[in-house]
Formats: structure tokens, C-alpha cells, sequence
């Protein structure tokens, strides 16, 4: 089970005051089938540039969408397992992540997870640590450590024994090559 997130997102009332919109768990958590014990908790999605701060609709509530739609964003929370016994299905992971940029074989002969987004990424590893695998080269990212991904190939390897988790802000971004 993936842990909670707490969420607190504001917004205005009818007279315009500002006020706190949410205060929960963010509801959007969701469990990756083909990756046991890794998960995504969507915290807060736009679609538009510039965003309207307007509304009161929870704008986390949609089908998980691996990169932010043209022009959109993506705030989520992602937990990383320890690579134990468990076997990683990538085709099933990112077919639920509904992601156009699905591994090749090349990819994944250094980690099955290795794959580019198109968008520019904002990451922050909030506990644990795990590995930042590169085409070339790997990072030991831990607590604390910021990370910005610009559409490059990569992996996330947790060879620890605790779970990692990272909070990301995805950027629609054009595809890099």
C-alpha cells in the first residue's frame, strides 16, 4: 500500500476571500500493477497555461496520466521500492501510466524502468534514497537532494531496503531527442 499524502490547496469563496479549498489525503493515490509496492499520488493537475486559479473542482481527480497534457502541469508524489524479489512488468507499468514514451529494449538493458518524458521535471527526494540511472552514468540521490530532468532517458533503482519518495512538478516541455 502506498502511503498518504496530506494535501492543502487553496482557493477563493464566492467573495473572492482566499481560503483553504482541500485539507485531505489526496484521494488520486494510485498503486502501479506491474511495479509491486511503487505508486503514484496525484496531488494537482492543470491543463491550461496560463493556469485559472479559479474553481473549485478537485483538478487531481483524472485517470493517471504519465506527462502533463500540452501546456499542463503534473504535482504527484512517487514511491519508489526497494528492487526486492519482485519482478518489474514495464509494458504493464507504463501502459497504466498512460505513456507515450514506452521503453525499447536498448532502454531497458540498463534498468527496466528507463524512459524519457516530454516535459521539463521538478523532483525533490523528500526520504530514502535510490539511484538516478543515466544513459551514461548513475546519481545517488538521498533526502533533500533536488533533481531537474529535461526530458532526458532515465531510471529510478532503489537498492536500499526502505521505500523512496520523491515529489515531482512535470512541466509540458517539447520532446527532447
Amino acid at each position: 500500500m502506498i502511503q498518504k499524502i496530506k494535501r492543502f490547496v487553496t482557493g477563493h469563496d464566492k467573495d473572492g476571500t482566499a481560503i483553504v479549498t482541500y485539507d485531505d489525503h489526496a484521494p488520486n493515490a494510485v498503486p502501479l500493477k506491474g511495479w509491486p509496492g511503487a505508486g503514484v499520488t496525484e496531488i494537482w493537475v492543470t491543463g491550461e497555461m496560463p493556469v485559472d486559479n479559479m474553481g473549485a473542482s478537485d483538478q487531481s481527480l483524472r485517470p493517471l496520466q504519465h506527462d502533463p497534457v500540452p501546456s499542463g502541469t503534473i504535482f504527484r508524489v512517487v514511491e519508489i521500492p526497494p528492487e526486492g524479489k519482485s519482478k518489474i512488468d514495464t509494458a504493464a507499468t507504463f501502459s497504466q501510466l498512460g505513456s507515450g514514451n514506452q521503453p525499447t529494449e536498448k532502454d531497458q538493458s540498463k534498468h527496466p524502468t528507463m524512459h524519457k518524458t516530454n516535459s521539463v521535471d521538478y523532483l525533490v527526494v523528500i526520504s530514502g534514497e535510490m539511484w538516478m540511472v543515466m544513459e551514461k552514468g548513475e546519481v545517488l540521490l538521498k533526502a533533500g537532494d533536488c533533481i531537474v530532468q529535461r526530458g532526458t532517458n532515465h531510471a529510478w533503482k532503489n537498492v536500499s531496503d526502505k521505500p523512496c519518495l520523491i515529489a515531482a512538478v512535470l512541466v509540458d516541455a517539447h520532446p527532447a531527442p
